[in-house]
């Protein structure tokens, strides 16, 4: 029988495999409708304006680690985002099986000092 705990996890990384599939419509089905963002680099509210940036970002993630605590997941991977690999860390909130919300946080200045570049 599966746990509350195994649910949210194999919905996160489901979650994740498809971003990195750029599977966009399969990840989407992973989050509510009502999805809630957090992130550096600023917020989105609902799902669909969360997927239109990521359609035309396409991160790569390699997980690290996975820390699950009942519908609480947090991740430690490498993002690769504009040709920059940063270390990250995702809290995402799993309810009824799908991810409600979640942070992300990182340090930005190696974005930003490749960004002064251009």
């Amino acid at each position: 029988m599966m746990t509350t705990t195994t649910h949210a996890k194999n919905t996160v990384m489901s979650f994740i495999k498809h971003l990195n599939e750029e599977d966009f419509e399969a990840a989407r089905k992973c989050t509510d409708d009502d999805l809630k963002f957090e992130g550096v680099m600023g917020s989105r509210e609902g799902a669909d304006a969360y997927f239109e940036d990521m359609k035309k970002m396409k991160f790569k993630y390699h997980i690290l680690k996975t820390f699950v605590d009942g519908e609480d997941v947090c991740l430690l991977y490498d993002i690769t985002m504009s040709g920059v690999t940063l270390f990250c860390s995702g809290w995402y909130k799993v309810e009824h099986n799908k991810i409600n919300w979640f942070k992300v946080v990182f340090d930005p200045r190696p974005l930003l000092h490749q960004a002064s570049k251009k």
